[in-house]
């Protein structure tokens, strides 16, 4: 699979990419080596499958653990090519769609920007922006195949995609073949991993909603009403939230198919942290909340969480 080349960082110490050819090597892949990331070439200059296609129908996925952040990738800020990205202050809260590309051997055993050793025979993947390490549920929107990665190295620094997947979970997801593929990608903590690994109700598999805590302060919309909820209100009302989203549009879209389908009442909930939350409800009681979280599951959409303000 052909990816556009990585250029030189202006950070030594970022190591979002490795300092290669070019941009007309044909790659577009993260990993770097020798003292700080982000300081050796490649040994090949396209990128292809492993020679070894080794069997990773029985390799387990990450568990999410809070790891404390790594040393090298993490500025607030960094340049590939004359643009700019901003590292998120946390992952807590992240969902976003788009497309994922993979990739493999041309990077294997090279450092990625956090320093660690690339293996395309784990679950691991590179993002622009998220904390490095980040886990994440990465769930392919065409085949609903779902999988939990570790996030380690930064890129793929193409606009029409969002995370670049080691081979291993690109043959997992079944977008190997394709080189792309449209996906949903959920970050996850520590935290979060264990509450829905106690509550038996929550689906190990896909999860369009994520366990985040709510903001404290939060202005919401519903419907074509827009307004601010109260706190009186708030500290008495338990909801559902069906998604988090970077924008706005990815949660009004969410929000309207929810009224026109189902003719719940939504919330879009704006926090810290520029995140968009489509919240359901309020109940009045946990009996009805469950009631309508069932009745959301069984119309097709993802299981949406239950939060309270």
């Amino acid at each position: 699979m052909n990816r556009l080349a990585c250029a030189v960082l202006t950070s030594a110490f970022l190591g979002a990419c490795a300092t290669t050819p070019g941009p007309n090597d044909g790659n577009d892949g993260p990993g770097a080596s020798n003292g700080a990331p982000g300081s050796d070439r490649y040994s090949l200059h396209q990128d292809t499958a492993p020679e070894e296609r080794r069997d990773i129908s029985q390799l387990p996925e990450p568990v999410p653990t809070n790891e404390p952040r790594s040393r090298y990738g993490n500025p607030q800020s960094y340049s590939v090519w004359g643009k700019t990205y901003q590292v998120l202050p946390q992952a807590e809260g992240y969902v976003a769609e788009g497309n994922a590309s993979w990739y493999g051997q041309k990077f294997h055993g090279h450092r990625t920007s956090s320093g660690e050793s690339f293996d395309m025979y784990q679950f691991t993947a590179a993002h622009r922006s998220l904390p490095l390490p980040t886990y994440a549920r990465v769930t392919n929107l065409d085949n609903g195949k779902s999988l939990v990665v570790r996030v380690n190295d930064r890129g793929p620094f193409h606009e029409d995609r969002i995370i670049d997947l080691s081979w291993a979970a690109a043959v997992r997801l079944g977008i190997e073949q394709a080189g792309t593929g449209r996906v949903r990608v959920e970050a996850i903590t520590g935290q979060q991993s264990q509450s829905q690994e106690a509550n038996s109700t929550v689906p190990t598999a896909v999860r369009a909603a994520l366990d985040s805590p709510p903001p404290s302060q939060a202005q919401s919309t519903s419907g074509t009403q827009t307004g601010t909820v109260k706190e009186n209100e708030k500290s008495a009302s338990l909801f559902l939230q069906a998604g988090a989203f970077s924008d706005r549009v990815s949660a009004q879209r969410l929000q309207q198919k929810l009224v026109n389908q189902l003719g719940v009442d939504t919330q879009i909930q704006h926090s810290e942290g520029n995140l968009f939350r489509v919240w359901i409800g309020p109940y009045e009681n946990q009996q009805q909340r469950q009631q309508v979280r069932q009745t959301i599951a069984d119309a097709g959409f993802d299981r949406p969480m239950p939060v309270s303000p």
